[in-house]
């Protein structure tokens, strides 16, 4: 049995990471160290009784604000996976240069067990508890949904701060990202982190610097398995499957797996989750109910969406991938890695590929603090230059201009069209900034390392540049 706990992997690639950089002494550690964890107690008066609750905010590096990090809701979570987390965001954010310092929360809690009502007035009363401390606000703290939050809690966490902080109409709905469109939202955040996934594969395959998969430069035919059917592993399914090609062969969850070699079809299997609350008994697919070992099933490419340390030293060797992408935090431990790659295994790095939903985050933020909408000052203008520019064409051709294409080029682009621009511009250029350091300093030896070493680099540059 696995037996590594997230924080240590995290530091451990924080330490192997240490050794290509030339840091001033003191300076490696203080980059590692989180900042502070603040465990916050209450109670609730739910069914005709008292139940308390224990939850977790850290803030690993304020040296960008504000910090920036989810709130996950899982009866499995402590203090120690929340700094990890945390620690991760920083990494995260300062590698595809997204002005936040990292943080992140959890409640320990297991959503199933509350009413949609119950879990309101949890959730308003940890917000409370957040707010009392100064770990949520525009300015300061912004918390986003994680495993077990949506778009719900984060409306009931926005509108409990606004309350509390009735001096701060303006800028209120800025103190969380992932909110519903009516509530402040932004077009594309649900979907965000597996679109993002789908961009780092693609921004991957199209360098001619890489192997691609077996000299293939896309997705089409390609087998992959998907390990974790939430938010990000179905979005990732659909988007490399109806739009890139790929054969989605496995889809494994923690009650089983199902399988298809020919492909499963993702929206249907999702609708099948929804209703009967698994994705055993898809028509679509044979059931293997109970087995883990879906992701050690051959494949193209093995995405595991789900939970930390899911690749370990114990099953690393039985992985039959060519590629992993790692779209959930911490899937493979600093140990498996090492296996993975002494077997030719590539692997994209968590820090990269499931950064799409930060950016959106970020965008978020700032459509709340500008108030206004993206595309809206200049969308009329695009669809006005395009359509002179298709007039002109027309008329120096005497042709008309190719009507499966008309409407899309004179579309002035609505939000999600911007949206998917500036995370596709995010995630490409992030990695020709892993990919150009790689081949600048060959000896990192890996995308991870690679990652690691820009992003501390960046974090140690906005330390010494503020004096610390």
């Amino acid at each position: 049995m696995n037996s590594v706990t997230f924080l240590s992997s995290v530091d451990q690639n924080f330490r192997h990471a240490m050794r290509f950089l030339d840091l001033p002494e003191g300076l490696s550690e203080r980059i590692m160290q989180c900042n502070s964890t603040y465990t916050v107690r209450f109670g609730v008066r739910l069914r005709g009784r008292m139940y308390s609750f224990i939850g977790w905010r850290s803030v690993h590096s304020e040296h960008c604000e504000p910090v920036k990090g989810g709130i996950r809701y899982a009866s499995n979570a402590d203090a120690e996976e929340v700094e990890a987390l945390a620690a991760l965001m920083t990494l995260k954010c300062s590698l595809v240069d997204v002005p936040f310092g990292g943080s992140k929360g959890a409640l320990k809690i297991d959503p199933r067990e509350w009413t949609p009502q119950e879990l309101e007035r949890i959730t308003r009363r940890f917000t409370q508890e957040l707010n009392k401390r100064g770990l949520i606000g525009p300015g300061v703290n912004v918390p986003a949904p994680d495993i077990g939050t949506g778009e719900r809690e984060m409306a009931w966490m926005m509108d409990e701060f606004r309350r509390a902080n009735p001096t701060d109409v303006i800028n209120a709905r800025a103190c969380v990202t992932g909110k519903p469109l009516s509530k402040g939202g932004i077009a594309g955040r649900t979907e965000a982190t597996g679109r993002g996934v789908q961009f780092a594969i693609q921004s991957y395959l199209r360098d001619p610097r890489t192997t691609g998969l077996n000299g293939q430069r896309d997705l089409k035919g390609a087998a992959v398995v998907i390990q974790g059917f939430g938010n990000v592993g179905y979005h990732a399914a659909k988007f490399l499957s109806e739009e890139d090609g790929a054969r989605v062969t496995i889809v494994a969850e923690r009650d089983g797996y199902v399988a298809n070699s020919d492909g499963l079809a993702i929206e249907a299997l999702k609708q099948h989750q929804n209703k009967t609350g698994s994705i055993l008994g898809f028509e679509g697919a044979t059931s293997f109910p109970g087995a883990m070992t879906g992701i050690e099933q051959p494949c193209d490419v093995l995405v595991p969406a789900a939970m930390e340390n899911a690749i370990h030293v114990e099953n690393a060797d039985r992985i039959k991938a060519h590629l992993v992408v790692e779209a959930a935090n911490g899937p493979v431990t600093f140990e498996a890695d090492k296996v993975l790659r002494t077997r030719g295994v590539t692997i994209l790095p968590d820090l990269y590929v499931n950064a799409g939903g930060v950016v959106v985050s970020y965008f978020e933020w700032v459509k709340n603090l500008t108030h206004i909408p993206f595309g809206l000052m200049e969308r009329r203008r695009r669809e006005r230059r395009n359509q002179t520019i298709a007039t002109a064409l027309e008329r120096m051709t005497g042709k008309e201009f190719p009507a499966d294409i008309r409407d899309e080029f004179l579309e002035g682009g609505a939000e999600i069209d911007l949206v998917w621009s500036g995370l596709e511009d995010v995630m490409r250029s992030t990695w020709t900034r892993i990919a150009d350091l790689i081949e600048q300093q060959p000896e990192l030896g890996d995308y991870r390392t690679a990652a690691y070493v820009a992003s501390i680099r960046q974090i140690a540059d906005a330390y010494e540049a503020i004096g610390i």
